[in-house]
């Protein structure tokens, strides 16, 4: 059934769908926003974290990615998806700390979340090199989730203080502002065709060099 949101293209049926970034942007701006307040010590406890967490940090963002794929798009797609999931596993993991479901003792090691923090951490790493080749704005959030992942492993497996958790909550804080920014820029850049906010056009040797093999 055709439902007026598809053209053909070499004899397939292609679906039209709108930019989903700024949905995943307002996903992580949104649920960093509440996650900050947490490790600033504004607020205290994780339980009213949890449903921004699974409906804006981890359902929009994969909802985002989602979308992603049917535009043909691996790193936004890989992005979305990726931090999707991690919301889902964060969610949980409180959901399971305000149900009395974690404690200490056998069995409850938390130095496996910060191994899980570890693992974001490498992963965040090389989709920053990837952001250069998107805009200066989104790289700018890579770069802040670098230093979150970064923070959070360091303080969770105890490897230098007190430090390394006041590192991650102003990241989060600022990754948080970055993102209702781009967000806000990708739609209204998008509503009114040019560009009321600036986002800052795409760098880096890759990105250069993909440049020149296209033009061959």
């Amino acid at each position: 059934m055709s439902t007026g949101n598809e053209c053909k293209v070499s004899g397939h049926l292609q679906e039209l769908v709108a930019n989903p970034t700024p949905l995943g942007l307002l996903g992580l701006a949104m649920v960093t926003l509440v996650a900050s307040s947490q490790k600033l010590g504004i607020t205290s406890g994780v339980a009213y974290i949890i449903p921004w967490a699974i409906f804006l940090g981890a359902a929009a963002q994969f909802l985002a990615g989602i979308m992603d794929f049917k535009h043909n798009n691996t790193f936004g797609a890989t992005a979305f998806c990726g931090y999707g999931f991690f919301w889902f596993a964060v969610g949980t993991t409180w959901w399971m700390q305000t149900a009395g479901l974690i404690g200490k003792g056998p069995g409850f090691d938390t130095h496996q979340l910060g191994y899980a923090f570890l693992g974001y951490f490498i992963f965040t790493v090389f989709m920053t090199v990837g952001a250069m080749g998107t805009n200066k704005a989104l790289f700018a959030i890579f770069f802040l989730i670098d230093l979150l992942f970064l923070g959070l492993f360091m303080n969770t497996l105890g490897w230098g203080g007190e430090a390394w958790h006041e590192l991650a909550a102003y990241s989060e804080l600022a990754i948080s502002l970055c993102s209702f920014y781009l967000s806000g820029a990708v739609v209204l850049n998008t509503q009114y065709g040019y560009n009321v906010l600036p986002i800052g056009a795409p760098f880096g040797p890759f990105y250069k060099k993909g440049l020149a093999l296209k033009a061959k």
